[in-house]
């Protein structure tokens, strides 16, 4: 049972310039879709006289096929360095600069001529043409908080007046809303993470359907009560079922309607078993168990990879809270030699598995893994041998699902704090994962007030080099 640790100058495309106006995108399950009631009244009667059953179903499997050719990525998962890790010691070492600019680690060669990292990240250097990696992320709309990447818009930002976030949805609660779960019966979004708060952001207005399931807690919760068992439960669940239809004559209330589903949905995770079983990781070997590693990240990333397999569409997960928050000897999680140095192996141990696991089980190349945090580090080492926030630029490593590994996008300067060439930003990111699940990222969602909000906000649009 799984248990926690206690503790290119890229062009646009065309029609983003004019909002969300025209796309390649075929409409998702909560557009209007060929073949739904919505369209069929949009069309009108005169138009559907107009077609023979046999050109009404062609339209239809047309319809999926374009949906489908637009999809990379069946799954997604986003790995939280929760603090923010540092440029200038992890993926972007400066050699050259000052010693209190370069820090104290060395740069090490890679299996790709012309890319370096730095020397206590050597399994990631050994399998970096699996890597791309973004040196010129702009953080400046980000601060401690998860609300703005896991948004990938730089408008949901911290507030401090608990309404974080803005209302915009995570990317996660989009996949559940716009793709939902790869396998009837399981989570469309899943978070892994100590603290939900802290590390996860959720659904905003989206709706409280779409927020992620709590992982650490529901582990060992979707099984069957001792005694009993799936036919007496299925007849309780039938006889529920004939008592809300009876309700439901009285009182067609959508609270009701509402909470029947929800309800439903709950008795499919618990009947089905599947989400029991991708929960448990007893199922796992011991051989494979020591691979990850008995503890927190090793525990996460193999569950996460279980979920993939189960049919779970986005699964974002954390080591631990403010892990990569590396101020200096005198905070929690020490500076850059006392706090950050032990960590990078059992890390860069971490990502490796999970990448060797994926490819090796024919999962790489349908499941996107994303490697970020909230912004980078300052360029100048603290007295106390640390580095401060730093958002106007970090660092990450993107995987899986089509992306041409073995490359570097962007730059940055020779002190490694500010962007020099290629500036990308959330919106990118999100736009980029977006059409990876062949979500279209220039369409929009409804908020509570009727008002059509874009999925991507501002001049951003799908990252090229990535595919």
């Amino acid at each position: 049972m799984f248990r926690p640790d206690d503790n290119t100058s890229g062009t646009r495309e065309v029609s983003h310039r004019f909002g969300s106006g025209f796309s390649g995108f075929v409409p998702d399950s909560d557009l209007v879709q060929v073949g739904s009631r919505r369209w069929c009244l949009k069309v009108g009667l005169a138009g559907m006289a107009g077609l023979s059953t046999a050109a009404f179903l062609r339209k239809q499997t047309e319809a999926a096929e374009a949906r489908s050719s637009h999809v990379q990525a069946k799954s997604v998962i986003l790995i939280w360095l929760s603090g923010g890790p540092s440029q200038l010691d992890t993926w972007d070492l400066k050699p050259q600069a000052p010693r209190e600019i370069r820090g104290p680690f060395a740069p090490i060669s890679t299996s790709v001529a012309g890319i370096e990292i730095c020397e206590h990240l050597p399994k990631q250097a050994a399998m970096m043409e699996k890597f791309a990696i973004i040196r010129s992320m702009d953080a400046t709309a980000s601060n401690h908080t998860p609300t703005t990447f896991q948004a990938a818009n730089p408008k949901s930002r911290r507030t401090n007046d608990n309404r974080d976030g803005g209302g915009y949805p995570s990317m996660g609660s989009v996949a559940a809303k716009f793709r939902g779960p790869n396998v009837p019966g399981m989570p469309a979004y899943v978070a892994l993470a100590d603290s939900m708060v802290s590390d996860i952001y959720g659904a905003g207005l989206l709706g409280h359907r779409y927020e992620p399931l709590d992982g650490v807690k529901s582990a060992g919760k979707f099984g069957m009560p001792q005694g009993i068992a799936v036919p007496r439960l299925s007849d309780r669940n039938d006889l529920r079922a004939k008592l809300d239809r009876l309700k439901r004559q009285a009182d067609s209330s959508p609270g009701l309607l509402l909470q029947d589903r929800y309800v439903q949905q709950a008795y499919d995770m618990v009947l089905s078993g599947k989400v029991s079983k991708a929960f448990d990781l007893s199922q796992e070997s011991q051989e494979t168990r020591d691979k990850y590693g008995r503890h927190s990240l090793g525990e996460k990333t193999l569950l996460a990879r279980r979920l993939v397999e189960a049919g779970v569409t986005f699964i974002t997960l954390s080591d631990a809270w403010g892990h990569w928050d590396h101020h200096g000897d005198e905070v929690r999680w020490g500076g850059i030699v006392k706090g950050l140095k032990p960590m990078l192996p059992r890390f860069d141990h971490g990502i490796a598995t999970l990448l060797d696991d994926l490819d090796e089980r024919g999962l790489l190349d349908s499941t996107l893994v994303l490697v970020l945090g909230e912004f980078g580090r300052g360029p100048v080492l603290t007295k106390t041998n640390g580095r401060g926030h730093w958002t106007p630029v970090m660092s990450m490593l993107v995987a899986g699902a089509g992306v041409p590994g073995g490359q570097v996008i962007g730059a940055t300067d020779r002190r490694g704090g500010s962007i020099e060439k290629r500036r990308l930003g959330p919106g990118d990111l999100g736009a980029t994962v977006f059409k990876k699940l062949g979500i279209d990222p220039y369409s929009t969602w409804m908020s509570p007030s009727g008002r059509p909000t874009p999925l991507v906000d501002g001049p951003a649009g799908p990252i090229p080099e990535l595919g």
